[in-house]
């Protein structure tokens, strides 16, 4: 009798196993699939505004389209200055060139937490030339569509890598390099930190003071 309940015991524990790792997979495959429905709706909406970048970037971001294995991780727009990316993951020669990339070892889009955001000063981020205290950015992730606001923007050194440490509030940090126009590799970096705006006025405190604007 107690073998046959071992047995069942040790079936019932197999079984669950089972049903757990189908679970996760079952998880994994829809996770990729919403995933890949996102891409595909956003890669039919998304035409960027071209008018700022240069001529090699306009080419090499045409190439890109040729590569749609990859689904973005979400839409970084910002309204007043006519800026809409997909978001990659990772600043690879191809994500930056295809849209904008997220920075490795900080947080996710949309996640609690400090996202930095990389993108090239002659492409998609040109048009952070003209960004202003107070403008609001929109990021669209899979179910969420989240809004921030601009705080600040600085010019820094590229060995400056504090401006990604984590952020008590959910923030965005935008990278591009600096000056805009320069001929060559640029010798700073461009930042502009955005915070989220919270829908519960509970749920966000309020900067103690309000940092100076580049």
């Amino acid at each position: 009798m107690w073998l046959c309940v071992e047995r069942l015991a040790w079936a019932g524990g197999l079984l669950g196993i089972l049903i757990w790792a189908g679970a996760g997979w079952l998880g994994k495959i829809g996770a990729r699939t919403e995933l890949r429905r996102f891409a595909e709706l956003k890669s039919a909406t998304l035409t960027p505004d071209l008018s700022l970048w240069s001529p090699e970037r306009i080419r090499v971001w045409r190439a890109s389209l040729t590569d749609q294995s990859r689904a973005p991780l979400g839409v970084i727009r910002i309204r007043r200055i006519n800026v809409e990316a997909p978001i990659l993951q990772g600043t690879s020669d191809w994500a930056l060139n295809r849209g904008v990339g997220h920075i490795e070892d900080t947080a996710a889009p949309g996640e609690p937490g400090n996202a930095g955001l990389a993108g090239h000063r002659d492409g998609f981020f040109r048009a952070l030339k003209d960004i202003r205290e107070g403008d609001t950015l929109e990021l669209e992730t899979i179910g969420d569509v989240a809004t921030y606001k601009v705080e600040r923007a600085w010019v820094v050194t590229p060995d400056d890598l504090s401006v990604l440490d984590q952020t008590s509030l959910p923030s965005l940090t935008l990278v591009t390099c600096y000056p805009f126009y320069f001929v060559g590799s640029a010798p700073q970096r461009f930042i502009v930190r955005a915070v989220r705006i919270a829908t519960d006025a509970n749920a966000i405190s309020p900067a103690a003071t309000r940092p100076t604007f580049f």
